[in-house]
């Protein structure tokens, strides 16, 4: 057949383990075959961040801001047993994620993907909960040390008029740690307004919750900035739709959550939309089936998988074992961003083809053939044969002819 043409890039962020290996089965198996694949390539492998002291990073953000549409395999962050797996690393890098989403900005939005024969560990749900993470900040860029002495800790901030404000931490009789932590009020009312903006374009509701009680000066700022985006610029959009927006302390959010029937859009703080991005797609089934888009205000878009790199599987891999790895999420990654390139270049052709490639997929899974993580959840009364990654990608393939 004729292959669909493309005539603007998506920028190619490569990744690390069974994810990278799944990247490439993807390519070959499922994209190659049927588009003329443009993409700028970067290569953000570990070692190829140490090799180019990150730099690598750091230009397949701006790629991204240039082109408007990245997708992104998922990487690792070396922690201290890694710099003992890779004794050629320089420092320890840190999270590609945390730099491209420092340069090109913006909200991270995660869905569940669902299916017909898995259903939610939680009963009451009924439809996807989208959560809305914070992009910028908090723990992911925080500052710290380990002191030794009895002493007291100040943090101070100097304006450059000069003037000086300054709080004592805590002073303390003995050895202590210390982390600070920051975020900026443009980057939290970038935040809103892409939360507003999204639920109105999903025609869903938005929660919001932080622990504002607790700490009143920093969650107090996020929950202030919303309201004043809210009152000012969404709430007669809101109310035309017959939507709602709500804040609630994040405890109440979670019981909340688990009551509900799903259907909104949950906007949280960097840490907690990770942590709770993870429990929403577990509970919906795997956390290999969650999409994950990063959308700034400029409309750059970033498409990845939620999980991590599989390592266990790679490590099995490595030893020429056949591994039963889901490839849904990062399949998704690439959809997504073929369709957003098609959108931006009036390629039907292109977004079509994004959109019968997912089908193909869910109809694989819905026919009861999926990988073991999906076997172990499917409704008992469907039939299912559990295959490894290699079978399941013929299967696609099998539904896409």
């Amino acid at each position: 057949m004729e292959k669909i043409q493309m005539t603007m890039p998506i920028v190619e962020m490569d990744g690390d383990e069974m994810t990278h290996v799944l990247w490439d089965m993807i390519k070959e198996k499922l994209l190659a075959p049927y588009v003329d694949l443009k993409t700028e390539y970067y290569d953000l492998s570990l070692l190829n961040r140490n090799a180019t002291a990150d730099q690598i990073t750091v230009d397949s953000a701006m790629a991204a801001k240039k082109y408007g549409v990245a997708v992104k395999c998922a990487t690792i962050t070396p922690n201290k047993q890694r710099m003992e797996e890779f004794p050629q690393l320089t420092q320890m890098w840190k999270s590609p994620n945390v730099t491209i989403r420092s340069i090109i900005g913006g909200t991270v939005f995660r869905t569940p993907i669902l299916t017909d024969v898995i259903k939610p560990a939680i009963r009451f749900w009924k439809k996807p909960i989208t959560v809305a993470r914070h992009a910028y900040g908090d723990v992911y860029e925080s500052v710290g040390f380990h002191s030794q002495e009895p002493g007291t800790c100040t943090m101070t901030f100097r304006a450059v008029s000069g003037q000086e404000q300054s709080v004592v931490v805590k002073t303390t009789n003995g050895p202590a740690i210390w982390a600070a932590e920051h975020n900026l009020d443009d980057s939290i009312r970038e935040f809103a307004q892409a939360c507003f903006t999204y639920a109105l374009n999903m025609k869903q509701d938005l929660w919001f919750s932080t622990k504002d009680t607790i700490a009143k000066v920093y969650d107090g700022q996020f929950r202030r900035i919303f309201e004043e985006e809210y009152e000012k610029n969404f709430r007669t959009k809101f109310e035309q739709l017959g939507l709602k927006y709500f804040y609630t302390l994040i405890d109440d959010a979670i019981a909340r959550c688990v009551r509900s029937e799903g259907g909104f859009i949950w906007a949280l703080k960097n840490y907690d939309g990770d942590v709770m991005s993870d429990l929403v797609s577990t509970a919906f089934g795997s956390l290999a089936m969650m999409t994950s888009v990063l959308v700034s205000t400029d409309g750059t878009m970033e498409f990845e998988a939620s999980h991590g790199t599989v390592t266990q599987h790679y490590y099995r891999w490595q030893k020429g074992e056949k591994t039963s790895t889901n490839p849904i999420a990062t399949i998704f990654a690439w959809t997504g961003a073929l369709r957003r390139r098609g959108e931006l270049d009036k390629n039907e052709a292109l977004s079509g083809f994004a959109a019968r490639l997912e089908h193909a997929c869910l109809q694989t899974i819905n026919d009861g053939i999926m990988t073991k993580d999906l076997a172990n959840l499917a409704d008992p009364k469907v039939s299912v044969r559990a295959v490894n990654s290699e079978e399941f990608f013929d299967a696609i393939i099998a539904h896409m002819k």
